[in-house]
């Protein structure tokens, strides 16, 4: 995930909200909503209601969680705001998606409002067979002609609109879900190009659309019975829902190419930072590759100065490398000798500079069992990996990465404020935080201890540091009888 994206789903903030909207089953995973540029402390309560009770606790003790997730929703709100500003919201899909967001949370409160106190069920449980099969009608009703007029609003896409056969505007309603579901989905590369619905995807999208549907009219007929609270929270989850949908594929789309970072810029970075150079460490792998050239022994040279820690003790040997397993780097370069050879040069790969002996080929078997080239290969590695100043508890990671992500994050902050500033929003930062009920914490505390239960065991003591990634692992030792 781009730092863009992990930034802009700034918006996974919407993480306690709680809205509990139905995941559409199948493999694909008001109407155009208006603009949010403001929320109340009340409604910042309201929206973390639904919140585990594990993060209503975090909240509660640490205040500057609270003001983080107020700057993630002002953020979301003001990207939303930018993507219809800029026309993203005009798009037939969106529109249709947008229209979906609101019958999926419009559907999903009502069921939680009516079906409060009946026991933990999955959403929609307490809609009927009998239901669903009223709501798509007879074949016969679905099948039936259409009129001449009716048949002009379909070509222009406004026959659920005009359509008093409600079968048939409701088969035409579900097609136009699922084609702008799957259009979307394919778009961003969820859904492969070139695949299909099966029968039973279909049936189950059906399924859900209707359920959907059904507690969404019955929603919009009792909106009186319901009260002005309710009302008001529906409206402000969907809007939060539809603005969080528009800033997500906004940020996919529009903000991309603003926050991506090229060689050049990475390069200059390190010139212009000492501290992330690797210049030492050239002249250091340099000087190890003259000393091997002139006749040291390898073996000695890479115990005392490699830095790979799956090959150090055994004087930088690999053995049985089946060809594809290496970084490309090094293993076009140990290939390219005759056994018994050093590379005349260092090999530089995302993990540093290696200093590489091909000690012989062979031939073995991949790990599917079919017939393979593989070599020995002794190296030594001076690592340019360090860890990202932004994740200390991190991996170490190549340091062209690490400049990478901390350029990515300097414009994506740069953007984000600048949208920000266009975009006013206001969000306060000294909401309430609601307290969870007694059963809640009990729930909490059961899962914790359930989860604890199935922790798998510790590994033992002594276990090899973790090997680089790319390079061909030792094989454990057999235990002793």
């Amino acid at each position: 995930m781009s730092n863009l994206t992990k930034g802009v789903a700034v918006i996974a903030v919407i993480l306690a909200i709680g809205v509990g909207l139905v995941v559409w089953k199948t493999k694909v995973g008001g109407h155009g909503g208006e603009s949010l540029n403001r929320i109340s402390k009340e409604e910042m309560t309201v929206l973390l209601a639904d919140a585990n009770p594990a993060q209503l606790q975090q909240l509660s003790a640490n205040p500057e969680a609270k003001k983080k997730i107020a700057e993630n929703i002002r953020q979301l709100l003001a990207v939303a705001g930018q993507a219809r500003k800029e026309g993203l919201a005009e798009d037939p899909n969106v529109k249709r998606e947008m229209e979906s967001t609101r019958s999926i949370v419009t559907a999903s409160l009502y069921d939680k409002k009516i079906n409060e106190g009946k026991g933990q069920m999955p959403p929609f449980s307490f809609i009927t067979e009998e239901q669903v099969k009223e709501f798509w009608g007879s074949p016969e009703e679905a099948a039936a002609e259409p009129s001449g007029f009716q048949s002009a609003m379909d070509k222009i896409g406004l026959g659920g609109l005009f359509g008093n056969n409600k079968a048939r505007r409701h088969q035409l309603e579900f097609q136009e879900f699922l084609d702008s579901k799957i259009a979307l989905a394919k778009e961003s590369g969820r859904f492969p190009k070139d695949k299909t619905l099966t029968e039973d995807e279909t049936k189950q999208a059906k399924d859900d659309f209707a359920k959907i549907k059904i507690y969404e009219e019955e929603a919009v007929a009792k909106k009186g019975e319901l009260g002005e609270e309710f009302n008001r929270n529906l409206e402000l989850q969907i809007k939060l829902q539809q603005a969080q949908f528009l800033a997500t594929r906004y940020a996919s789309k529009n903000l991309v190419e603003k926050v991506k970072v090229n060689d050049e810029d990475i390069q200059k970075y390190i010139a212009d930072h000492p501290a992330y150079s690797t210049a030492d460490k050239k002249v250091l792998a340099e000087q190890i590759l003259s000393r091997a050239k002139a006749g040291e022994d390898f073996a000695k040279l890479a115990a005392e100065f490699s830095q790979d820690p799956g090959s150090k003790d055994k004087g930088g040997l690999y053995e049985g490398i089946t060809k594809g397993k290496m970084v490309p780097e090094f293993e076009a370069a140990a290939l390219a000798l005759e056994p018994g050879n050093i590379s005349p040069n260092l090999v530089e790969t995302s993990y540093g500079y290696h200093i590489i002996k091909l000690e012989k080929k062979g031939e073995g078997k991949d790990p599917s069992g079919q017939p393979a080239e593989t070599y020995d290969a002794r190296h030594i590695l001076i690592m340019t990996t360090m860890k990202d100043p932004n994740n200390p508890t991190g991996r170490d990671m190549p340091i062209n990465e690490t400049v990478k992500s901390l350029l990515e994050e300097e414009k994506q902050k740069k953007v984000l404020d600048d949208i920000v500033a266009n975009n006013p929003v206001e969000v306060p930062e000294d909401f309430e935080i609601p307290k969870p009920s007694e059963d809640d914490m009990k729930q909490m505390q059961q899962q914790m201890m359930q989860q604890q239960q199935q922790m798998p065991m510790q590994m033992p003591d002594g276990m090899e540091d973790e090997p680089i990634e790319g390079k061909p692992q030792p094989k454990p030792a057999p235990k002793k009888k």
